[in-house]
């Protein structure tokens, strides 16, 4: 338990996901929940578009854990990123990363994040959508940015939370969508299902 945090959890709840940054959100509004990464084919069917695929991924994520975890509430989510229709995943190596970025600097992309909360038969999911203008820069400042190594495990080779702040000049949405966990949506859902409460 955390003093002085928004929210205590009155239900198990494991999250699906090894991602630093969504536990972090989770830790910081006071949740109690454990970690249970879910090991899935991330694989992009024919005719996927980005919505279907997200959403797709994250109950499939929480299906996995769900049938290890009976009785707990699982919450997964999947984040990709997506230019001119196409999705990008994470960079196979440093030339790939330098890539991506250079096809996303000085125009607009957009972020999609699915999300599933399941506990048996009981599911909630939901997707949302935020868009992110990058800034132009040089190849150089690309390269730079990319030997520090954080783009390297990231959607779209980078990372609004840490470094690669600095691409970004404008966004339309949810921030935390773009760091890889919509809160807002996420929050309503734990409410919802009453796996969490206000601590007054």
């Amino acid at each position: 338990m955390q003093p002085h945090s928004c929210f205590h959890t009155v239900a198990e709840l494991v999250l699906a996901s090894a991602s630093p940054r969504r536990q972090r959100f989770l830790h910081e509004l006071g949740l109690d929940f454990s970690v249970q990464p879910a090991d899935v084919d991330e694989a992009l069917l024919p005719g996927e578009v980005p919505a279907v695929f997200v959403r797709r991924l994250a109950a499939d994520k929480a299906k996995a854990v769900a049938r290890a975890r009976l009785g707990a509430w699982v919450l997964a989510a999947d984040t990709i990123v997506e230019v001119d229709g196409e999705i990008l995943g994470k960079p196979v190596g440093a030339a790939d990363a330098v890539r991506l970025l250079k096809r996303l600097r000085n125009r607009w992309h957009a972020v999609w994040t699915g999300f599933c909360l399941m506990r048996g038969q009981a599911v909630m999911t939901g997707v949302v959508r935020s868009e992110v203008r990058f800034g132009d820069f040089a190849d150089a400042v690309c390269a730079a940015y990319v030997a520090t190594g954080e783009p390297l495990d990231k959607a779209g080779a980078y990372g609004i939370q840490g470094k690669g702040a600095f691409l970004v000049r404008e966004i339309k949405g949810s921030y935390s969508n773009v760091v890889g966990l919509p809160l807002h949506e996420v929050v309503d859902a734990l409410l919802a299902q009453g796996i969490i409460k206000p601590r007054l």
